[in-house]
Order: C-alpha cells, then structure tokens, then sequence
C-alpha cells in the first residue's frame, strides 16, 4: 500500500542574485547580467514567447510550465533563468545535473521547495538515469514516490510536492531521453546573436564596468566575439585590463586591435586553437576530408573539444564542412589564411 505525506515546509535560503554595487559590478560577472526580460538583449522570438508564458501564469496565479532551455555556451540560459524567477517574483534553487549523484540529493532538493519556486538544473542531461526517473512523478504529479527499507519490510512512500517549476538547461539537447524530454511544456532553443545585438551588449557592459567606449571599437569587438555574449564580456574585461594600464579613460579602436593580437584572435574571431586546426588539416590532410579522431589525435585536442567548442563556430563562417567521410575545409579557410587551394 501507498502512504501519502504532506511535506512540511523548511526553512530556505532564497537564492535570486542579490543586489550589488557599483564596486561588486566593477568585478563581479553577474552584474553584467541583466535583471529583467526588458533588459535583455536579442532572442526576440524567445523573449515575445516568455513574456506570454509568463503573463499568463501570473493572471492564473499558477507557476509556469516546465522549460527546457538549449542551445551553446554562453549564449544566456542562466541568465533566462533567474530573469524568469524575478518575473514571476518566485524563488530559484539552483544545481546541476553532475552535482545531483544520487536519488536522495534531488529528494532532498526537491522536498526542500516551496510553492511556485522554481528549481535550475543546469547541464540537465548529465543527470543519472536513477535520478532521472524521480523527476518524472515530481514534473507530472507533483509528488516523490520513495522506497523505504529493504527486504520484505520495503514499502512505498508518496510524499506530495507543491506546485514548482523545473527550468532544465543542455547543450546537448539530443543527449536528453525523450520520457524527460517530453514532460517539459516548452522547449526553447537560444540562437546564436547577430553582430548588432552583440554590439548593443558591449555597450551595457561597458556602461556597467564605468567603462567608456567608441562604436568602432565596439564594433570590432562584436565580429570578434563568436557571436556570444559571454565571449563578448570577456575580450571586454582583456581590453578593460589594458585600456587601464595604458592609462585611457576611453576604449578605442587601437586598443581593441592590440588586445586581440595580444591574445591571438584575428578579425573574425578566430583564435590560435581554430587556425592551428585549419593549418593541420590544410598541411597534413590536404585540407581532409578527415575523421575526428584522427584530427584529435594531431591537433592533441579532445574529440569533445573540437565537436563542441571548435567545430560549430568553424561551420558557422563557412570554414568547414562535415561529410560522410569525415571533415573538409573550403576554399573561404584557404582564403581566410592566405593559402593557395
């Protein structure tokens, strides 16, 4: 027989971003994140979307459908996240899916929520299977079904849930089983930004490090930035480091050209690692086509690394092409690095 429980509420730290200062924004990367869905920049589809899901969660008085949020790195999940906790005026725990190693850690969290909270797990598709299945009943019907003992004295416990939301967040959407997949109510995939809005998110940056900064040097930031925000905000930070030790009060584009050959990134973003795999493939394969393997093996890369990190943004200028005998470059590689075909 099953035995029903009420939880009983516990005391929990709420865990929004709290208030900073001007001296923590001078230093710290979560200010430069922005607070409410108004302030963030690009995604427009995904932002007319959440402001409807959310709209219409309030009138009701109910949290949100459950959201699945995937897309590359750095391109704002988490940010999503805590804008939509603060939208809907609603707690946010957060964790990911490598913390979570056994059943009794997401039993533990989830018996921890309140009404209406909202649960983060970033990276939702390295969850364990185990403990992917208690999430189930907790998405559905709002309930833990636990086992408790061993042997003939084992019973089954449901413990019930208050109403929350899960916001799942992945980069490797197709990693996720589709049982989880297919309880969430939204699925939302974060595209890559144009270089207009990665120039307007300098710009707000810039505003928030105290930092002046012309529009060619934001401009030539933006086409260097791989069209993320989070690589946007670092190259900033490098420039920052030697605008100031240079003693400018103003970015410009000199400075901006400097950093970038200081570390090795060229004019359309590409870095040492993405020209030392066009290089190898042009000098060793002949431009390829050739396996990931084999490229891993002589750039002394990860396969992950280069079909995670690398690959996409060399796809995305139209440097490389994947076909069913392996990778090849194209002609606009050779051109890009002054190679004749």
């Amino acid at each position: 027989m099953i035995e029903e429980k009420k939880l009983k509420k516990t005391d929990f730290k709420e865990e929004l971003q709290p208030e900073l200062t001007q001296e923590d924004s001078f230093l710290n990367e979560t200010a430069l994140r922005p607070q409410i869905l108004d302030d963030y920049v690009g995604q427009d589809e995904v932002k007319n979307n959440l402001k409807i899901f959310i709209g219409a969660a309030k009138q009701r008085n109910e949290p949100m459908d459950h959201i699945l949020l995937h897309g590359s790195p750095g391109l704002g999940k988490t940010t999503l996240a805590h804008i939509m906790a603060r939208e809907m005026n609603a707690q946010i725990r957060v964790t990911s899916g490598p913390a979570i190693e056994k059943q009794g850690d997401l039993a533990a969290l989830l018996s921890n929520l309140q009404a209406n909270d909202i649960l983060f797990i970033d990276e939702i598709h390295r969850l364990r299977p185990v403990v992917e299945e208690i999430l189930y009943g907790a998405m559905e019907d709002f309930c833990l079904d636990l086992i408790v003992g061993k042997g003939p004295s084992a019973r089954s416990i449901r413990l019930s849930l208050p109403k929350f939301t899960l916001i799942g967040a992945t980069t490797k959407l197709s990693s996720i089983s589709s049982p989880l997949r297919d309880r969430f109510g939204n699925v939302i995939k974060l595209e890559f930004y144009n270089d207009d809005d990665i120039c307007k998110i300098l710009k707000r940056s810039a505003k928030l490090l105290q930092l002046e900064i012309d529009d060619k040097a934001a401009e030539k930031l933006s086409t260097c930035s791989r069209r993320t925000p989070r690589i946007a905000n670092r190259l900033l930070r490098r420039v920052r480091d030697l605008s100031q030790i240079k003693g400018d009060l103003k970015i410009t584009l000199e400075t901006v050209d400097e950093t970038l050959k200081m570390l090795g990134i060229d004019e359309l973003g590409l870095d040492s690692t993405d020209k030392k795999i066009i290089k190898i493939m042009i000098e060793k394969f002949k431009g390829g086509p050739v396996g990931l393997s084999t490229l891993s093996a002589a750039t002394n890369e990860e396969d992950e690394t280069i079909e995670e990190i690398y690959e996409p943004f060399l796809m995305q200028m139209g440097f490389l092409e994947r076909t069913p005998r392996g990778r090849l470059l194209t002609e606009k590689a050779y051109n890009h690095l002054g190679i004749a075909l």
